[in-house]
């Protein structure tokens, strides 16, 4: 599958500690061009991270954009997304399928060669990678893997999309889908301006060049 090239994340915890409502911040990343989004809402209830998802695989639909959440494969299917994205701790990916059916779009995280291994031997949509560079949006327990190992990664995965993730800024992006990855997930470096809608703007312009 062809990805955009930025993933523009919508974690709930970084966007109400800069002052937006997640949906609003979702709105503002569609209304500057974003055409790939996923939430993360590690400490939403259920009921929380439901009423949110429906609420951005609604205004994704209308961009024509795609959606996905994290972790929660039930929800996903629930809210109308087009998949969710899983980690090293979450469901299997062939027990994700099982939920999702075989054409939504499955992403998994992966942070070493093994791991990275093992994710091109499931059913996945695409793999992600990182952290790239150093990140303090979240504590993976895993080193920056840096740009080097973004190409070897590229290399491997073939045909199978490559998604890189953290620390990546509008001054290192470029570089890191020039090494190799179909796209870029970005969740802090969206919101230093305090004009998402713009930064994602600028994001675009760049990468699409």
């Amino acid at each position: 599958m062809k990805l955009p090239r930025l993933n523009a994340i919508v974690d709930v915890d970084v966007a109400e500690r800069a002052g937006w409502r997640p949906i609003d911040l979702a709105h503002a990343y569609l209304a500057g061009g974003a055409r790939f989004l996923q939430l993360r809402g590690k400490t939403l209830s259920g009921e929380r991270f439901m009423a949110l998802a429906r609420a951005i695989a609604a205004a994704a639909r209308e961009r024509d954009a795609l959606f996905v959440v994290n972790d929660r494969a039930d929800l996903a299917t629930l809210a109308g997304a087009d998949g969710v994205h899983v980690g090293q701790e979450d469901l299997s990916v062939a027990a994700v399928r099982r939920i999702v059916g075989d054409t939504a779009i499955v992403g998994l995280s992966t942070h070493t060669p093994e791991q990275l291994d093992g994710a091109l031997e499931e059913p996945v949509s695409y793999v992600a990678l990182g952290p790239v560079f150093g990140t303090a949006t979240k504590a993976t327990g895993y080193d920056a893997v840096g740009l080097a190992r973004v190409r070897q990664a590229a290399t491997r995965a073939g045909r199978v999309p490559l998604v890189a993730i953290g620390g990546i800024s509008l001054d290192t992006a470029e570089s890191v889908l020039e090494a190799g990855a179909a796209s870029v997930a970005v969740i802090g470096d969206l919101l230093v301006t305090g004009d998402p809608a713009s930064r994602v703007r600028e994001y675009c312009v760049r990468l699409d060049r």
